[in-house]
């Protein structure tokens, strides 16, 4: 073999095992067996000991891969500095940002600015030296930060390599959890009672500083990028809105609501306007990030001993309200984890009345050292969950009462039991286990069973009528029509509702049923993978840890649950009444026979495009492969867009799959 030949093949082989890497750690859905990945490893480390000067230090031979950390993570030193910003909280605030750049320039105002959103994250730095990435760290103090290299690359956006770039490169961002993932992420650490984390940001810290990339990669991290430090100089640009686009071009991830304003008045209505909408973002934002558009000021401007003379963080108000705890209350879920939750003096926070809060578990509320009584400082996790910050143990007078927990099932009576920090009432007759189970059955992202709400479940359950979701299809006329203040008709239309629910679909049947840690993603993805629920019932652990967004402990918990008797009799009740039991088949459209793959990110949420692609018939999969038709690319795409090239698949940029599906479809973006 030339050095030549050796070259094409190091190269391909590099590209296949990331690939593969990204289809196993990052998607859990791998391809080829481990047998195929170790030849194909192997492969590539004969080559480059036989021909060293193909060795590269971005090579899958070189990472360590998903082999967890074996010791703390390496210091590291950031080849320029890291700085942070100066805040402002008010307008007034901000106009005296301005007036101090009018003195130091010797110009009077107003100038243009960027205004960024201003994500609440983790700063990291990224080095690349020939377009190659050396190292990943955390910001640390500025001066030397933490490497988190291989944490950092199961982030799928994260680019290993760039083209067209200086010599040497540095680029700045945050890596964030999205609220979806935040809220999640919590409320599997609930259930099996650990430690949960306060708010997204110090959960992507968490997630970030993992000893096994396997960890990080499934926590569902994100990353935008804004700066660069070396080789900005390098790069020609002349304003931080160019710098933005630049990039994007280059492949790295960018906050897509960025603006371009005039002076302080023109920074104020992008605030003004952003403030109103942060809780639509789908991650945490505590402000917006004003910079000094062009970048020759900046290097006239300079620094402070700690931050940047040119940009400030225009902060949006703290969300955070002091009340006090009156009572706790306890709660059952339907898998009989019981579940804390406190009773405030109600008080006024994110646009609406807060007068509970959960108070999760045992764990939680022993860190807080919460007592009844106490005053607490509440805030919206996630801009989203009430929640207790902290205890404000200034004010305490002595009369405050510890929180004790019940014994016994506050609903049946039964015997608790405790595993770990959590709290269960194990009776399967327990009503308040059933009452949740119904209740959830019948939501609107669930069976979606219109009219039947928690009043009339009470109602049910207290007549004896329904034990469980199975008997709702036994229901008749005659039986509801005795219940206060149900007439014919609205007997007439719930049966209709029961009687349309049997035909949603594996997909919402399996999130109906409220198994454990399946959520609607993990619904769809099970769906996907075993079409029936006859199938799925006969799934092995491996077979379940093949699936999309299932690890260890939840594949354990699902196959228990697929293995029970009592719930075997349940699908066995529910298809003897007829309730679909199979994968919903794409429907027809004008879209139909078309398949499609979506890389990147889009300008609208990735989930709302895959809607409204399979209700224009067409199959959306997450791996490319010879029978897509399409491989639709948005910004920062992954491994998925050079597989599309190599096996000849069309590449519809979004613009182009716009215009694409006005053309084919009558669909115009919105």
């Amino acid at each position: 073999m030339t050095l030549e030949e050796a070259r094409r093949r190091v190269n391909e082989l590099r590209d296949l095992i990331r690939y593969h890497n990204y289809r196993y750690y990052v998607l859990n859905d791998p391809e080829i067996s481990d047998a195929e990945y170790d030849r194909l490893l192997r492969e590539l480390q004969e080559l480059e000991a036989r021909f060293p000067e193909l060795q590269s230090p971005d090579s899958p031979t070189a990472q360590v891969g998903a082999r967890p950390l074996e010791a703390t993570f390496r210091p590291v030193r950031h080849p320029t500095r890291m700085y942070s910003l100066d805040n402002a909280f008010s307008f007034e605030e901000l106009r005296a940002f301005e007036e101090r750049i009018e003195r130091a320039l010797g110009e009077k105002g107003p100038f243009p600015y960027t205004v960024e959103h201003k994500v609440d994250g983790l700063s990291v730095n990224l080095y690349y030296e020939e377009g190659v990435l050396v190292f990943g760290a955390t910001r640390g103090d500025g001066e030397v930060g933490e490497e988190v290299t291989q944490n950092l690359l199961t982030i799928p956006t994260i680019p290993r390599r760039l083209k067209g770039v200086p010599e040497r490169l540095e680029v700045r961002g945050e890596v964030y959890m999205p609220i979806e993932a935040f809220l999640r992420l919590n409320e599997e650490l609930e259930e099996k009672g650990e430690k949960i984390f306060k708010n997204p940001r110090n959960a992507a810290a968490g997630s970030l500083r993992q000893k096994d990339p396997r960890i990080t990669a499934r926590r569902g991290l994100r990353a935008t990028f804004y700066a660069l430090g070396l080789g900005l100089e390098e790069s020609g640009l002349g304003t931080q809105y160019e710098l933005l686009h630049w990039l994007k071009e280059k492949g790295f991830p960018v906050e897509h609501g960025f603006a371009r304003a005039k002076g302080a008045p023109g920074v104020e209505e992008v605030y003004q306007k952003w403030l109103k909408e942060r809780h639509r973002l789908p991650f945490e934002a505590d402000g917006v990030v004003v910079k000094l558009d062009e970048l020759k000021l900046w290097r006239d401007l300079g620094y402070t001993a700690r931050a940047p003379r040119f940009a400030i963080a225009y902060k949006f108000p703290a969300e955070e309200k002091e009340t006090r705890l009156l009572e706790v209350v306890f709660q059952v879920g339907r898998t009989g984890r019981v579940t804390p939750v406190g009773i405030l003096e109600p008080v006024f926070l994110g646009g609406s009345e807060v007068s509970r809060v959960t108070l999760h578990n045992e764990s939680y509320i022993e860190e807080l050292d919460l007592r009844i009584g106490d005053w607490v400082l509440v805030h919206k996790a996630g801009g989203v969950i009430p929640e207790v910050l902290r205890v404000l143990k200034e004010r305490r007078t002595g009369a405050e009462r510890p929180i004790r927990w019940p014994e016994t099932c506050p609903e049946c009576g039964h015997a608790l039991v405790k595993e770990g920090k959590v709290h269960r009432c194990p009776n399967p007759l327990c009503p308040a286990k059933r009452f949740e189970a119904i209740r959830h059955y019948a939501s609107r992202k669930a069976m979606d069973i219109q009219g039947l709400g928690e009043k009339l479940i009470e109602k049910l359950l207290e007549k004896g009528l329904v034990r469980d979701v199975a008997d709702l299809y036994r229901l008749r006329k005659e039986d509801l029509v005795e219940l206060e203040r149900m007439g014919e008709k609205s007997a007439e239309n719930l049966l209709r509702q029961i009687e349309e629910s049997k035909g949603r679909g594996l997909e919402r049947l399996l999130f109906a049923l409220g198994l454990p840690g399946v959520g609607e993603v993990l619904a769809r993805n099970l769906a996907r993978r075993f079409r029936t629920v006859d199938r799925l019932l006969e799934a092995s652990l491996e077979e379940l840890l093949e699936v999309e967004e299932v690890g260890e402990l939840t594949a354990q918990n699902l196959l228990a649950t697929l293995k029970d008797p009592a719930f075997r009799d349940l699908i066995r009740r529910l298809k003897a009444a007829g309730v679909e039991m199979e994968a919903k088949e794409v429907g027809e459209g004008p879209l139909s026979g078309l398949t499609f793959v979506i890389t990147g990110e889009l300008s609208r949420p990735r989930e709302e495009v895959k809607a409204l692609l399979r209700r224009l018939g067409a199959k959306v999969t997450d791996a490319v492969s010879r029978k897509t038709s399409y491989l639709v690319v948005g910004e920062a795409p992954g491994s998925k867009l050079e597989k599309a090239r190599a096996l000849g698949v069309p590449v519809l940029e979004e613009e182009a799959f716009w215009r694409f599906l006005e053309e084919k479809a009558g669909v115009r973006e919105a």
